[in-house]
């Protein structure tokens, strides 16, 4: 895939979720940015809470289990190329553009929508069970992710007031980190 289907590819899915989230929001009467808040200590905690995740993925990065070389080999194979092609600011965009409309559908609508329903623990668990399932590329990939986004989703109220930014930054943070990570392991593999 080169850089310009790979940006218009997210673009389209990334910000396609946000609209989503709208058509979700009215139809189950919740405003997806009903509990956004800009404010300086959303993102304090959200700079808290991306190194929290990155810690967690550096320990996983660097585990030599069969399993996760396998998802390592997968990303590289799929995306180091793309990533690599894409210059800072591409992958800002992308990075930004996952944290909103991934957030604002799990953590904005289905999140408050299943508390409604069935309580925060039954919510937290069944709306990050399908983060997982969207990020689905293999079994365990899909428990990192769910995992993920229980802890995202908890992060939804870390402040003592719920506030979609912090979550929106820790994973546009994480992402673009991410991004990085692959982008470089690839330029790395390439020229060794």
């Amino acid at each position: 895939m080169n850089k310009t289907r790979f940006l218009s590819l997210a673009t389209a899915f990334e910000g396609g979720l946000i609209g989503v989230a709208y058509l979700l929001g009215v139809w189950v009467g919740i405003d997806p940015w009903a509990a956004f808040r800009w404010r300086a200590d959303a993102i304090a905690l959200g700079l808290l809470g991306t190194l929290g995740l990155l810690v967690f993925f550096g320990v996983l990065y660097r585990c030599s289990w069969t399993e996760l070389e396998k998802i390592k080999r997968l990303l590289l194979d799929i995306l180091g190329g793309v990533l690599a092609s894409c210059r800072w600011y591409e992958l800002a965009y992308v990075a930004v553009l996952a944290g909103v409309g991934e957030e604002i559908l799990f953590r904005g609508v289905l999140q408050p929508w299943l508390e409604g329903m069935w309580g925060k623990l039954p919510a937290l668990l069944l709306s990050n069970l399908l983060f997982g399932l969207a990020h689905a590329v293999s079994p365990l990939y899909t428990l990192l992710a769910a995992l993920t986004g229980m802890y995202l989703g908890w992060l939804l109220d870390a402040g003592g007031e719920r506030n979609l930014l912090i979550p929106m930054f820790v994973h546009a943070a994480y992402d673009l980190a991410a991004f990085f990570i692959v982008a470089a392991a690839y330029r790395s593999e390439r020229t060794a």
